[in-house]
């Protein structure tokens, strides 16, 4: 019985180490922040100053009636004291409702602005890919993950660089 379990675990062994090189065979990694990568592209980076210029009315508006704002709060904690209870119910009226509208605007705003990245983003969905898709051809990756799926990877193994360089060659590419 004892010389049955010794053969069989020179079997099991002879079998695992010809096997292991196929096992070990190197996997060549890489990890991919894309949304960084698309980001500081220089196409992306262009859209998103498109995009600012585009919401620059807004920007001002907002500033200008938080000035507003600050200014009748500055009023409040100056004057406060000296003024009436009918002026200082109205007062604390404007500054509500300023700050009612400061609230809503900034909020539409915020929401047009997440909006229209959504939009840059998902136009880069496919060129993305393609960027990929040349990095694993010329560089021989095997697996290439989401840099959000992983706990940690080395800097080695990131090639988030490499893709904004790839998105770049590749709108160069399209605008000749």
């Amino acid at each position: 019985m004892h010389k049955i379990q010794q053969v069989l675990t020179f079997f099991l062994l002879t079998a695992t180490l010809c096997s292991t090189p196929v096992a070990l065979a190197e996997i060549k990694i890489a990890v991919v922040d894309s949304q960084k990568a698309i980001l500081q592209s220089v196409e992306a980076k262009r859209l998103l100053a498109q995009i600012e210029e585009e919401f620059k009315g807004e920007q001002k508006e907002i500033r200008d009636i938080d000035a507003e704002r600050t200014t009748l709060l500055e009023k409040a904690r100056k004057d406060g004291e000296v003024m009436s209870p009918p002026e200082q119910r109205k007062l604390q009226r404007q500054i509500e409702s300023i700050t009612n509208d400061l609230t809503y605007k900034t909020q539409k705003y915020q929401k047009e602005i997440v909006e229209r990245q959504r939009e840059l983003l998902a136009g880069f969905n496919q060129k993305m890919q393609d960027a990929i898709k040349a990095i694993v051809l010329s560089d021989d990756y095997d697996v290439v993950v989401a840099r959000e799926a992983v706990v940690y990877a080395s800097e080695l193994y990131d090639i988030t660089r490499k893709a904004t360089e790839q998105l770049n060659a590749l709108d160069a590419k399209k605008s000749q």
